[in-house]
């Protein structure tokens, strides 16, 4: 019936929300940082080179992006536990790492498979390297699907908590997802005023990466995994 900032002020100030915020934050970019880091030079070489078992390694990666990753949550659990990675970010920006990678593969793929090889070859006519033609041609060919698949990762990252709730226990290294789930974790302790406001402030990054990257949505989408 009236506007108040109560709300906000108690997400803020009650609850371990700041600390929800950088745990997602510093996951998220180390996230993106690593998936990005192996998946798109892995995508490069599938799409230009071809080798003995190319073939039946995509053909495995395709069954990998098939499988539900929550199905192996147990597996995952036994490997983690095993490395003494429970209650370490390290492992879940492993296990996030491992579940975006083959996307963030077969998007790219698709997108290095419409960039014409004779571009390369011109520029090793004129004298450039291999590693000048990566850098210096197809990854700025590429650097609009290269934003926007790492803005798909990031969107996966921020609002994953299933993996985020069970492999991180204490209320203080919970995500921003986690802790958001936590804040309505039972009908009698919710408070839906508290949780809106958590939720509002917590889409706020998304919805600001959005819209920095939005001139590039629409070519990044169109011309990536689509193809392959």
């Amino acid at each position: 019936k009236t506007i108040t900032m109560d709300n906000y002020i108690t997400i803020l100030t009650e609850r371990p929300f700041g600390r929800w915020f950088v745990n997602s934050l510093l996951l998220s970019a180390l996230t993106v940082l690593l998936t990005m880091l192996v998946a798109v030079p892995a995508a490069y070489v599938f799409s230009r080179m071809r080798f003995a078992g190319r073939k039946r390694t995509l053909y495995i990666l395709l069954v990998l992006n098939a499988f539900p990753a929550i199905l192996s949550m147990f597996a995952i659990y036994r490997i983690i536990k095993t490395l003494n990675l429970l209650n370490s970010y390290m492992g879940l920006v492993f296990i996030y790492a491992g579940s975006m990678a083959i996307f963030v593969f077969w998007n790219m793929k698709g997108y290095f498979d419409t960039i014409p090889v004779e571009i390369e070859e011109a520029a090793m006519i004129d004298g450039a390297t291999q590693l000048e033609q990566v850098t210096k041609i197809v990854l700025p060919l590429a650097k609009p699907t290269i934003a926007v698949t790492a803005m798909m990762v990031l969107v996966y990252v921020w609002n994953e908590y299933i993996f985020a709730i069970n492999f991180m226990t204490g209320s203080d290294t919970y995500t921003l997802a986690a802790g958001l789930y936590s804040l309505q974790a039972t009908e009698m302790s919710g408070s839906w005023p508290i949780f809106s406001a958590a939720s509002l402030i917590g889409s706020l990054p998304i919805l600001i990466v959005f819209f920095a990257l939005q001139k590039n949505m629409t070519e990044g989408l169109t011309s990536g995994g689509v193809k392959g």
